[in-house]
């Protein structure tokens, strides 16, 4: 190989690793979440994610405990309730139904119970707030998925699902983006979301 071969084929291998795939969801960053479509809650009257405009909102998905991402992910949702709800986060959890057997709201109690959160539950029949969040059109590879959104209703992290557990990595970035939005106040400017993208 020549010279000017050895360097345009360096080329091309630097240039294919520095493009790394955009993580799942990133399409979504930066945009207004949608109100969710849930009237039944557990542990809290109804709300709305309007209402919550001035706080830190985090929104996971669940389902029972047969999903071993679920349970491993509730201590590491409680914990980040704990530690920052005096502060404005506020964690809602959303139950969306996959079970054979139809949903009731006494099944959704008993899994929200036998999971052991300690923060308000949605029931996210037909998974409406789902589908129009994040499946929609697409196809994903979970649908146990975090959307961290600031306190102007702007999505700002996305945790694509799987374990959010305490300890790992995954963990470690929701704490540290958490954080980052707390200190943030209300009136941010939309550059705000624009440079977390």
């Amino acid at each position: 190989m020549t010279p000017l071969g050895l360097v345009i084929g360096a080329t091309t291998v630097l240039a294919t690793a520095a493009v790394k795939p955009a993580a799942e969801g990133a399409e979504l960053i930066g945009t207004p979440a949608p109100e969710w479509d849930a009237t039944e809650w557990i542990g809290s009257p109804p709300l709305k994610l309007s209402g919550l405009r001035g706080k830190v909102v985090l929104v996971r998905w669940f389902t029972s405990t047969d999903c071993p991402y679920c349970t491993a992910s509730a201590p590491a949702l409680n914990k980040l309730h704990t530690d920052y709800a005096g502060r404005g986060l506020v964690v809602i959890g959303m139950y969306h139904h996959k079970r054979p057997e139809p949903l009731t709201m006494d099944g959704a109690r008993g899994w929200t119970r036998d999971i052991g959160f300690r923060f308000p539950v949605a029931v996210d029949r037909d998974w409406r707030t789902l589908n129009r969040w994040w499946l929609g059109t697409r196809k994903r590879a979970f649908t146990s998925v975090s959307f961290l959104i600031d306190r102007r209703g702007i999505i700002r992290h996305i945790h694509p699902g799987g374990r959010l557990a305490l300890g790992e990595p995954d963990f470690a970035a929701m704490r540290t983006k958490v954080e980052e939005l707390l200190a943030e106040s209300a009136a941010a400017s939309p550059a705000a979301a624009a440079a977390d993208r």
